[in-house]
């Protein structure tokens, strides 16, 4: 009776595909499943096992249930003998369940490597896990991994390949750019719902959300800092040009060695233009419009630029996209000195991605270096100061993913702002308001 009970549970409960239903597996798999939901883990194991033996096939749960299980005993393991069984038993589920189950390999990828890495694997095992991680999906990776992955590529190839190196770079950055953009609009989401009523889901989901977008910040930062010894003009541009000529048709690449010159601001060169050129011609999409405008703008056809910016972003259907150039965009103006206009796409950016905590960033540093320009005395110059914290803030506060650098422009421009010595003398009320001119025309109160 008891078993024919368990196989009406399974059936009605849990209906799972599976090729070696027999009635001994459908009981065993049940036995160890309520076991484990009730956190016996000791007393699952031994039908665990028999499932995990005998029908491999029955159900992914076996193996997603069962790493559960077994590093359970790996943490109870109190004899050398025990913890090598158990070390086993923890690669034998990663492993039967990639044979068994190919889905989600990514993933599965990346917490085996973690596991090998954490119990005494060599650096060459990890990184085949890492790698085959990487290559099936590397929006999956965890981020840890993913610096993990390029800290390898570059100890073993930044002396011998350095074409290797910036490649996996571009390949993991536009992997953690995805990654933030799924999250950021799982974000925006939760963020347009009323903060007093969220649902207790939304609320943990939200700081779980919070807490990887601040993970992949760190991650990207890190990595940066891991490139920044070799991802020099000096070096980018002799390197890109020794390959140019076999890729100066591949979109892919031409995309990547014009992003990398204008991330290290080696725009200047007479190359850049040349890469750019190609890189439109390859591929006419909204992003090279937005590179080749900047050319334009650096040769002084400043309407013929505007015309291909606003070209760019109205080409653009996904609003995530659209932020981005408009971001760009207000960034080469910025550089330009059209601080007006670059605020004015920074805005625009704000409007297609409303978390987009970069735009308000870079409206504060804008900010921030005018204000000798737009102030007359110490105080005039100093509130201008406070507009740009202002917008430091609400960088912070719309985008949990850029906090740290957050915090370093509020830290700045909060020991900038008006002392009480500064008010007093000025004869200016602290709370009253406080109108900024010049191009930045802002109130703002006084602190």
């Amino acid at each position: 009776m008891r078993q024919i009970l368990a196989v009406l549970f399974f059936i009605v409960s849990a209906p799972v595909v599976f090729s070696q239903a027999d009635e001994e597996c459908v009981v065993k798999y049940n036995l160890f499943k309520g076991d484990y939901s009730a956190g016996k883990y000791d007393v699952a194991y031994e039908n665990w096992l028999w499932t995990m033996d005998h029908c491999p096939t029955l159900t992914v749960n076996i193996y997603k249930l069962g790493i559960k299980i077994a590093e359970s005993r790996l943490e109870a393991a109190t004899t050398e003998a025990d913890k090598t069984a158990a070390i086993k038993l923890v690669e034998r589920v990663y492993t039967q369940r990639l044979e068994h189950f190919p889905q989600d390999l990514a993933r599965v990828y990346s917490d085996f490597a973690t596991f090998k890495d954490a119990h005494g694997a060599s650096e060459e095992e990890v990184f085949v896990l890492l790698e085959k991680s990487f290559k099936a999906d590397p929006t999956d990776i965890s981020a840890t991994n993913i610096y993990r992955y390029f800290d390898i590529i570059l100890n073993k190839y930044k002396d011998t390949n350095p074409q290797k190196v910036f490649d996996t770079y571009d390949e993991v950055g536009e992997g953690i750019e995805l990654k933030r953009d799924d999250y950021a609009k799982q974000l925006a989401v939760i963020s347009a719902k009323d903060s007093t009523t969220l649902s207790d889901k939304d609320k943990k989901s939200k700081i779980a959300i919070d807490q990887t977008l601040s993970n992949l910040e760190l991650v990207e930062a890190g990595l940066d800092a891991k490139l920044s010894a070799i991802s020099t003009c000096e070096n980018l541009i002799p390197l890109n040009k020794k390959y140019f000529e076999e890729n100066k048709t591949n979109a892919v690449w031409l995309k990547r060695a014009v992003s990398r010159m204008y991330n290290k601001e080696c725009t200047d060169d007479a190359f850049y233009d040349v890469l750019v050129e190609a890189y439109v011609k390859a591929d006419p999409s909204p992003q090279a419009s937005v590179f080749y405008a900047g050319i334009l703008m650096k040769n002084g056809e400043t309407n013929k630029a505007m015309e291909y910016f606003k070209k760019a972003i109205d080409q653009e259907t996904d609003s995530y996209s659209r932020a981005k150039y408009a971001l760009r965009v207000a960034e080469i103006l910025r550089k330009k000195g059209r601080l007006e206009e670059a605020r004015s796409y920074a805005y625009k950016a704000i409007d297609y991605q409303p978390t987009l905590g970069k735009a308000y960033l870079l409206i504060a540093s804008m900010y921030a270096s005018s204000a000798n320009s737009c102030g007359t005395d110490v105080v005039s110059k100093r509130m201008v100061y406070v507009a740009a914290l202002n917008k430091a803030l609400k960088a912070k506060a719309v985008d949990p993913s850029i906090s740290s650098l957050a915090n370093r422009f509020i830290a700045s421009y909060a020991d900038n702002v008006p002392s009480k010595k500064d008010l007093f003398v000025a004869g200016v009320q602290s709370g009253s308001r406080h109108k900024i001119g010049c191009w930045i025309n802002e109130t703002v109160i006084v602190p």
